[in-house]
């Protein structure tokens, strides 16, 4: 708490006039980022579909795109969530939202099961290494080296 206090120039006061505590402020922040993800994501499937795109897979591949670079471009507070330093219970919020996260890609894949099993799991392992990789160019390197192995071996 204190070194957010000092990041944000505010003091210790005003911080829990506004969150309860630090878990508090934990789920805020990881709200607040997965609703600007879920608006990157839907914003690049949606450009996908205005260009003239149909097919599941390159819709998949937009949305992941933009979840990654979201990732790339919120890097220290996407590491947050990764790290292991999440108040009690944050895993079970971690698990829903992946349950929501394969609920929306069985509807854009029409419920193949196996194959949502495959992307999803695959891009959950990039996520990670491409967010707390140490090196933001190998970090994206490695999110379109990933997207295009996906790419093959589903298509």
């Amino acid at each position: 708490m204190t070194e957010v206090v000092a990041r944000a120039g505010a003091s210790v006061g005003s911080l829990y006039h506004h969150f309860s505590g630090k878990a508090d402020l934990y789920l805020t922040l990881f709200e607040e980022f997965q609703h600007r993800q879920t608006q990157r994501t839907r914003q690049a499937v949606q450009d996908a579909r205005t260009a003239g795109e149909n097919e599941p897979m390159p819709l998949f591949l937009a949305g992941a795109r933009a979840y990654l670079e979201g990732c790339l471009t919120e890097r220290d507070l996407a590491a947050l969530f990764l790290r292991g330093d999440a108040p009690p219970g944050f895993e079970v919020i971690m698990r829903d939202r992946l349950r929501q996260w394969a609920r929306r890609t069985a509807a854009l894949f029409e419920h193949e099961d196996t194959l949502v099993i495959v992307v999803t799991g695959a891009l959950s392992a990039v996520v990670q290494e491409v967010t707390l990789s140490e090196d933001p160019e190998a970090a994206r390197k490695l999110a379109e080296d990933a997207l295009l192995i996906i790419a093959r071996t589903t298509g």
